[in-house]
């Protein structure tokens, strides 16, 4: 094979410039993004050939060169972030983003992004307002706190309540409670980053009453009870609760401080899952601030919520890391879209996804199970399709020992490998993610919409998959 004839055979740019389907490229796409697709395929069928051993192959490859360069310029023009299927069944997947939003509340969210808004304009008054107005009394209402506002994220809310309410002191935290967060984030770099000095108490598996009294000192300027939302400690355990560090922190005068993580704002423990302490019990209990997530069990956009006591809000808008901590638009309106939601209960549990997910029955995911599988043997797939009870998760560091009884349509494919499949499910339009197991792909309905079932005709698609 005389390699170096291929290589000449290879169209030189200004050639393919000419091309009838190129110069429609460029009409599609622009000559610029034409010009980099042209580049880079030209330069992966050199790599191709060099390390090809069939000249056969690279002639081929050489043919190809044109339709490759309309694959590549579609690529680079096309969004890299997409919708896709999660059939993995954990139902708050960080990767995945988390929460998803309701088509119903992001219709709202569209008016809003799509024109102009009263986000910082107060109507009544006809004047400049704050974006936090739009949801702060709905959180007061559900949670029963003072005040409230939104940062973009929890780790933020953290920093920005220790700055505002222990910077240059001490802030006495449990040593079982110092989390990593998520990507080595971790509570005692955020706390640094604040400018407030961790004082740590007790050990990994017990913390006791005393431990905090005693660490008490001139400097101490908050008490901080971090929820463990994404681990548990089991066996040989003590922690102090809430309910018991708020009368310390009066006697001393000194701010307690819960930072609830996932938060939750209606007690699972009524729909089967284990208990999770409440937004609501933790005011109730007397906490000074509470902060928690927006995306996790809310079931609302990525944000840092913070309610509390009215002074020490008030507080916190006035500290410069607002400004750089602030939320936007998107995530103000979906906030309260959201959060009007659990003016009810019911309506929560029908109209949040995350919620809907968690507390579906499972006579009524075993129903939309079968329906799927009738649907892929409709498509007559090479391959076993079966149903198989599995469990799914909550995830994205909530409930991490709960386990939900779900469904899961399997697929065992007969010409290619479950590895195989399992990619290939990855790079169709729509991508569909999956989990494995025992060798075989696990469509874990717990986590399909119903209106997403059309996607999986896109299984069609897969040549080997196929009869």
């Amino acid at each position: 094979m005389d390699k170096n004839l291929l290589y000449r055979s290879i169209p030189k740019v200004d050639v393919l410039l000419e091309d009838e389907a190129v110069k429609q490229m460029i009409k599609t796409y622009g000559r610029e993004i034409t010009i980099d697709a042209i580049r880079e395929e030209t330069d992966r069928l050199r790599k191709f050939i060099a390390n090809c051993d069939s000249e056969e192959a690279a002639k081929e490859r050489i043919c190809n060169l044109t339709e490759r360069i309309r694959q590549q310029a579609e690529h680079i023009f096309q969004p890299n972030m997409k919708k896709l299927v999660n059939a993995t069944g954990t139902i708050l997947h960080t990767n995945l983003g988390r929460a998803p939003i309701s088509e119903a509340h992001m219709k709202h969210i569209y008016e809003i992004a799509t024109g102009y808004s009263n986000l910082e304009y107060n109507l009544e008054a006809g004047k400049r307002g704050e974006r936090y107005s739009h949801f702060e009394e709905l959180l007061c209402k559900v949670t029963g706190a003072e005040a409230a506002i939104a940062v973009n994220n929890n780790a933020a809310a953290v920093m920005l309540i220790l700055s505002t309410m222990a910077k240059g002191g001490e802030v006495i935290v449990s040593r079982g409670e110092l989390v990593e967060i998520g990507g080595k984030f971790r509570v005692p770099d955020v706390m640094e980053q604040s400018g407030a000095t961790l004082v740590e108490v007790g050990t990994t598996n017990k913390t006791h009453f005393a431990d905090y009294e005693n660490a008490i000192t001139e400097e101490t300027t908050a008490l901080l009870k971090v929820h463990t939302s994404n681990y548990r400690i089991v066996g040989f355990t003590e922690s102090v609760g809430i309910a018991e560090l708020v009368p310390l922190g009066e006697k001393h005068d000194i701010p307690v401080i819960e930072d609830l993580g996932s938060g939750v704002l209606i007690n699972l423990s009524k729909y089967g899952l284990t208990y999770e302490p409440t937004v609501q019990e933790s005011i109730r209990n007397g906490a000074d601030v509470v902060c928690f997530s927006g995306d996790k069990l809310l079931g609302g956009p990525q944000a840092g919520i913070i309610v509390g006591k009215k002074k020490y809000i008030d507080k916190m808008k006035k500290n410069q890391l607002m400004r750089a901590l602030r939320i936007d638009k998107f995530t103000a309106s979906t906030l309260e879209v959201v959060l009007k939601e659990y003016l009810s209960e019911e309506r929560a549990i029908q109209n949040i996804p995350v919620l809907r997910m968690i507390t579906k029955p499972f006579d009524e995911v075993n129903k939309e199970a079968r329906r799927l599988k009738r649907l892929l043997n409709q498509l007559s797939l090479n391959a076993e399709i079966r149903l198989e009870q599995c469990n799914s998760q909550i995830g994205g560091g909530s409930l991490p020992l709960e386990r939900i009884p779900s469904m899961a349509v399997t697929i065992k494919p007969v010409r290619m490998s479950t590895a195989e499949l399992e990619e290939c499910m990855r790079f169709l339009p729509v991508p569909i993610i999956p989990r494995t197991i025992n060798d075989k792909i696990f469509l874990d309905v717990r986590t399909i919409g119903v209106q997403d079932f059309e996607y999986f005709k896109q299984l069609q698609k897969i040549e080997r998959l196929t009869i």
